[in-house]
């Protein structure tokens, strides 16, 4: 008997509202769209924010408007916040204000007036979802993920219609397009994510499943090559939403754990009808191009590649930033270790292949990224480990790449087919440390 039970929706009304009193809680609203009248294309991503922690005592809220005109390759940034005032909500439903922008609704419909007041632009949308909600990790966690010692629950609509209108000084244009919408709310804290001592068993616990997930049913092997960075912390992450022109949707996640070429500790989805939802488990990822945040000290990928499969699917995919990336940096008054976050944004295009074992399918799409970077003080260091395995023969090869010790060292010990030891070091130019890592360094099977 055939099973014609519909998928049903996990978020109620009480998980679209505000959670008062999570440290910290968001609800984003980002697409793609066109101008009607003109055909001219941009992206979008508005985010209302509010945090509030007891110790010490930290209230407030901010909006913030990433504006992208994909005609030009320009960018335009709102934000604004309060440090002493959380958003104004309403208690029996989704409906959040900061100053006179607001984003509000309920599943499958939402609508959101969010502006740029320097550039003089507003935009009035409504959002209609074509996909059923999903928790990240649903399958792993229940929805919930890690960061520091807190954890947080991650929900996210990966498809949906965009309609309404933006005004570019005084004049209005019609906009069409698709869209993406995600809560998330938890306690934990970007300036001291250590502090939430309380929640260690359970946040330590759902560490335990992602790392489970990874290796579970599967035998451990040395990989042929893998490579670290302090910037690639457990703090940060690397994030990229895709629509495919097939009608699929991807949502990607990585949880960083200083990789930056190796196993993903995060988790890759992918939908087919919006309605049910598919997690790859083993899942692997590089960098092919990365970019020097020069105000910050650190790398980040404008190219990265993953490749995930199962017993019967292999799914391939190169996510790449096609715009001037919008970098944002809050620092923190007084970080001992980590200065501040950083988060890099910029929409893009998306190619790969997806294969069932019977047929492979060529994906196309577009794509936004988006890289969270907790920054530390000690700036960019990279450790990069190629190993020579049976039965080609016995050795590895290591190269660091030190800003904070100005040196580049590398080293190769070989002990089969026959013994070699090689070594060198070299002094960084400081006036050209952001020319120092390039894409090759980081080439290597996915």
């Amino acid at each position: 008997m055939k099973n014609n039970k519909q998928p049903v929706c996990p978020w109620t009304p009480e998980d679209e509202r505000g959670h008062f009193p999570s440290i910290i809680e968001w609800w984003c609203m980002e697409g793609f769209f066109k101008t009607v009248e003109d055909n001219k294309k941009w992206s979008f991503k508005t985010t209302f924010t509010e945090w509030f922690e007891t110790k010490p005592k930290n209230i407030g809220s901010l909006y913030n408007l990433s504006l992208f005109n994909l005609e030009a390759g320009t960018h335009f940034l709102e934000y604004t916040r309060n440090e002493s005032k959380q958003l104004e909500s309403k208690k029996d439903c989704f409906d959040v204000k900061f100053e006179d922008c607001y984003l509000k609704g309920l599943y499958p419909d939402y609508e959101m007036n969010i502006k740029n007041r320097k550039k003089n632009i507003e935009l009035q949308l409504k959002y209609h979802a074509e996909s059923l909600p999903y928790w990240v990790a649903q399958q792993i966690t229940g929805g919930h993920l890690p960061m520091g010692l807190g954890s947080y629950r991650y929900g996210f609509i990966p498809d949906g219609n965009l309609s309404g209108t933006i005004r570019i000084d005084e004049k209005k244009y019609t906009v069409v397009g698709k869209g993406y919408y995600e809560h998330v709310w938890g306690n934990f804290s970007y300036t001291n994510p250590f502090r939430n001592l309380s929640e260690y068993k359970k946040t330590l616990s759902t560490y335990a499943k992602l790392i489970g997930r990874q290796i579970g049913g599967s035998k451990v092997k040395i990989p042929k090559s893998i490579a670290f960075s302090t910037e690639n912390n457990p703090l940060s992450f690397d994030w990229a939403w895709a629509l495919l022109d097939n009608g699929w949707s991807i949502f990607y996640g990585n949880v960083l754990f200083w990789i930056i070429q190796g196993p993903v500790l995060g988790t890759l989805i992918l939908t087919k009808d919006g309605k049910t939802y598919h997690e790859f488990k083993k899942i692997s990822f590089r960098y092919n191009k990365t970019r020097y945040a020069k105000c910050h000290g650190f790398y980040y990928p404008t190219d990265l590649e993953l490749t995930a499969e199962t017993k019967k699917e292999k799914l391939h995919l190169r996510f790449k930033m096609e715009n001037d990336a919008g970098e944002y940096i809050r620092r923190f008054a007084d970080g001992k270790i980590y200065v501040g976050y950083s988060i890099i944004e910029a929409p893009g295009v998306v190619e790969g292949s997806y294969s069932d074992g019977k047929e492979k399918i060529k994906l196309t799409g577009i794509c936004k990224i988006e890289i969270q970077r907790q920054v530390s003080r000690f700036g960019h260091n990279m450790l990069k480990l190629d190993f020579l395995l049976p039965p080609k023969g016995v050795g590895i090869t290591i190269d660091l790449d030190s800003h904070f010790l100005e040196k580049k060292i590398s080293a190769k010990v070989q002990l089969a087919p026959s013994p070699k030891i090689k070594f060198n070091i070299k002094r960084i130019d400081r006036t050209n440390i952001h020319k120092n890592i390039q894409t090759s360094d980081l080439k290597g099977k996915v």
